[in-house]
């Protein structure tokens, strides 16, 4: 009997699952099977599931292939008529221990072959336990999971359900967990992060949640949170930026694009001078602080001066590392109705902004240079400072442990120390 193969693609909290996914099915005892974690953020990434799986069924032929995620969500047919796979199950589902325990079964016909449910009826999202993954430096922590939102190019909360909360005593029970098994690291991680708490009794904050990981897990070196929508963050987040050096001074927002009518039809909550505005305060408080960010490139009605607002936001907010979509049309949303933009034209000014992105990137880098940083390594030769910024390492230190370190110089991508 092989162990179960499990291929994860899209975002980190993807990842995240297809750990407790791995966990689960070696409880339940499945085997020969493989397991593909979708993504249904574009329509590239549903494209790519189909030829992953397709690949993956001539590599194992004789497996049972099985498809989750996000695009086996929102499309669960599409994938069932694919001749190469066994069985679909839903994002709800897919952490369950009775769906992997039913999927174990000897004998075919045991289970449905398509097991999706209604992801909008789910009220709780449960604290899947994982001792981090990745590397043995950096655990990453669910305590978000759906969104609320319904911007109008995004397919997201039909593949993961509306916005629920992880209690805040469950999420700071697993980092002292984390913390006690050596992680010197953790990230906080979820689908629209600043929504933490909106759900639980006396709707907490995102801020009241890091604030209070900080006190009661006082052992943890640093605390770092993933992508967060600037104009939900709270008064205690922006203390928290301002006082605790243990809170990383890095910070991804989806800010998706730089012009004001099309932050408007994209059904978007705040317009260029709200995330300007946010960038400049953080800083002020927090003067190392990066941005990271994420815009969209062609998006319907986006004319050329639209897009030169976008390529000017990437200075007046002083981002550092970009991540660039070129807009794909999803079926069933808003903007997919609307009138698009020449496919050459996104392809060309996609290129633009990641052109902005590798600049920006250098000149960070420099700025970096001939300085000591604390650097937290994820393997021998490979570390990242408080900033999220990558180290290679000429001597090798003890993966996972800080270390600090004078950069002489860097590369195109890297600091070099």
């Amino acid at each position: 009997m092989n162990a179960p193969v499990f291929s994860t693609m899209g975002c980190r909290l993807n990842a995240y699952e297809t750990e407790a996914m791995k966990e689960l099915a070696d409880a339940a005892g499945l085997s020969d099977a493989v397991v593909v974690n979708t993504c249904a953020v574009t329509a590239e990434a549903v494209r790519k599931a189909r030829q992953d799986i397709r690949k993956l069924r001539r590599a194992h032929p004789g497996a049972r292939l099985i498809v989750t995620g996000c695009a086996a969500q929102t499309e669960p047919e599409t994938f069932a008529q694919m001749p190469e796979v066994d069985a679909v199950i839903g994002n709800t589902e897919k952490m369950q221990g009775a769906t992997w325990q039913s999927l174990a079964a000897d004998f075919i016909g045991e289970t449905e072959a398509v097991q999706v449910d209604d992801i909008m009826s789910v009220t709780e999202t449960a604290g899947h336990l994982i001792d981090g993954f990745g590397t043995r430096s950096r655990a990453y922590v669910q305590v978000q999971n759906g969104c609320d939102h319904r911007c109008t190019f995004c397919i997201i909360p039909y593949g993961r359900g509306n916005s629920r909360s992880v209690p805040a005593g469950v999420v700071v029970n697993q980092i002292k967990r984390l913390v006690d098994k050596g992680y010197n690291e953790v990230v906080l991680t979820g689908v629209d992060l600043t929504s933490w708490g909106a759900d639980l009794p006396a709707t907490p904050k995102l801020g009241d949640l890091v604030m209070r990981i900080l006190r009661l897990v006082p052992d943890l070196p640093r605390l770092r949170i993933s992508s967060i929508d600037s104009i939900e963050v709270d008064e205690n987040l922006m203390m928290a930026i301002a006082t605790e050096p243990r809170l990383m001074p890095h910070l991804h927002l989806s800010l998706q694009h730089g012009d004001d009518m099309i932050l408007k039809r994209m059904k978007r909550r705040h317009l260029r001078d709200d995330a300007i505005r946010f960038a400049e305060e953080a800083r002020k408080l927090r003067p190392d602080m990066t941005f990271g960010a994420d815009i969209i490139a062609g998006f319907p009605t986006e004319t050329e001066a639209m897009f030169q607002n976008s390529l000017a936001l990437v200075a007046e907010c002083d981002l550092t590392w970009l991540h660039v979509f070129p807009y794909s049309a999803r079926p069933g949303t808003p903007a997919a109705r609307m009138p698009a933009v020449d496919g050459a034209v996104i392809k060309q000014r996609a290129a633009r902004l990641r052109e902005i992105g590798a600049a920006q990137v250098q000149r960070h880098l420099q700025s970096q240079t001939n300085r000591q940083h604390h650097v937290l390594m994820e393997s021998p030769t490979m570390g990242r400072t408080e900033q999220f910024c990558p180290v290679e390492v000429a001597t090798p230190q003890v993966e996972g442990s800080i270390v600090t370190l004078t950069i002489t110089d860097h590369s195109t991508d890297a600091l070099l120390a």
